[in-house]
C-alpha cells in the first residue's frame, strides 16, 4: 500500500500542527504495520522524548476525528491505527502472531456488491477483516 503523508493531510484539513503532532504524524505515516497507541508513543518518544502518552492519545483521537486516521480492532483488545487509505483494502489477521496483511481482491469486491444488491442495497462502504492461522499448522 502507498504511504500517506499525514502531515500534509493535517495541513489540508486546517489542523494546527505542533512539533509533537508532526512527529506523531510522521511515525504513523511511516508505519508499515498497524500500531496501537503505546507503540506509536514508543516510536514517537524515541524521536522526541518529551512526547507523553497523553499527547499521543489526544493526537490520535484528533487525527481520527479529522478522517485522516482509521482505527481498527483486530480482536486483540487494542485499538490499532493506520493512515486512512486513499484506496480500499481488506485485512487478514494472523491470530497466532497478530501480523496484519493488507489485501485487495477484485472478485471478492464484486461478490460483496452482488450480495448487497441481492438484499436490496447499493453498497457504499464496507470493512472486511479475516482471521486465520497459517496453513500447515498441526493441531
Amino acid at each position: 500500500m502507498r504511504k500517506i503523508d499525514l502531515e500534509a493531510l493535517c495541513a489540508e484539513k486546517g489542523l494546527r500542527i505542533t512539533e509533537q503532532r508532526r512527529v506523531i504524524a510522521r511515525v504513523l505515516s511511516e508505519a508499515e504495520d498497524h500500531p496501537d497507541v503505546e507503540e506509536v508513543h514508543r516510536r514517537s518518544s524515541a524521536i522526541d522524548p518529551g512526547i507523553s502518552i497523553a499527547t499521543v492519545y489526544r493526537t490520535v483521537r484528533l487525527f481520527e476525528e479529522a478522517g485522516i486516521l482509521d482505527r481498527h480492532d483486530f480482536g486483540d483488545g487494542r485499538s490499532r491505527y493506520e493512515a486512512a487509505p486513499e484506496t480500499h483494502h481488506d485485512h487478514l489477521i494472523n491470530v497466532e502472531t497478530g501480523v496484519v496483511i493488507e489485501f485487495v481482491d477484485e472478485e471478492l469486491e464484486l461478490l460483496q456488491k452482488k450480495i448487497a444488491e441481492k438484499l436490496g442495497f447499493r453498497l457504499v462502504d464496507h470493512r472486511m477483516e479475516l482471521y486465520g492461522v497459517p496453513l500447515g499448522r498441526k493441531d
